[in-house]
């Protein structure tokens, strides 16, 4: 089996993957002491909860945060017996090369995305992947990331707010019943929902005129769903499109012979 490993600069994703499906999905915070005595501890804890047990053979990796890189290997090695690939790496090969400036180092969950969207949907894709950064990953007719849009995510946003303007509370993030707030956190609450369902549909139709083609767009990360009540930004909503694009790429790499 292979567990699939998704570090982001918030949370950690693990999932495992049998052939066919993802059998589980776990979530950490990322935390870059974290040792792999730690992680296995809370792994094996979960997975004993979910009653499975799996026989991990592989273990693919990918990590906007550099430092928690080695504690994963760590992980990996004493606890499945095995190397694991990890995602831009130069090692690590990808289906299709992606196409942007030189010398630009492309964030490993965005090669993720762009190999799951094509996968699943084939090319001229637009991936929504709403992080701790909301990003736009545009993907080719032959499946290459040719680039994107990096913005502040929500939640990044709310804390900058709450921090920035000592009188106004932190607030969870709910679609309003109004645009007009009558009390500030309605008003907090209609600006960042309100507020990002224009800053996306308005990236949707820029990117789109901008790549000259009609473009299937899909939502990713977890508030996707929550703007998809808004307004119809999506033409799909994948939860689990970063993992499965590191399913594709390991098993690219196992094609190749490269593992």
């Amino acid at each position: 089996m292979l567990l699939a490993i998704d570090c982001g600069n918030t949370n950690t994703v693990f999932s495992i993957w049998d052939g066919k499906e993802f059998l589980c999905t776990l979530r950490t915070s990322t935390h870059h002491a974290r040792t792999a005595d730690a992680y296995f501890t809370w792994f094996s804890t979960l997975i004993s909860h979910y009653g499975i047990d799996p026989k991990i053979t592989d273990v693919v990796i990918s990590s906007t945060v550099p430092r928690v890189v080695w504690n994963l290997r760590q992980f990996s090695d004493q606890f499945f017996g095995c190397r694991p690939l990890v995602v831009g790496k130069p090692e690590c090969l990808l289906p299709t090369a992606p196409r942007v400036d030189p010398g630009t180092a492309v964030g490993p969950d965005r090669l993720a995305n762009a190999a799951g969207a094509y996968e699943r949907h084939g090319g001229d894709v637009m991936v929504i992947d709403f992080g701790t950064a909301t990003n736009i990953d545009v993907v080719a007719e032959d499946g290459a990331y040719v680039g994107g849009v990096i913005a502040p995510g929500v939640n990044l946003s709310l804390e900058a707010l709450h921090q920035g303007a000592a009188a106004l509370p932190h607030v969870d993030i709910t679609q309003p019943d109004k645009v007009i707030g009558t009390n500030t956190v309605a008003c907090i609450q209609s600006g960042i929902f309100w507020g990002y369902v224009g800053l996306i549909h308005g990236l949707i139709e820029r990117v789109r005129g901008e790549y000259g083609t009609e473009m299937k767009v899909i939502g990713t990360g977890g508030l996707a769903p929550l703007f998809a009540q808004g307004e119809k930004l999506f033409d799909t909503i994948e939860g689990d499109l970063t993992m499965y694009g590191l399913v594709v790429i390991h098993a690219y790499n196992k094609e190749q012979g490269n593992l």
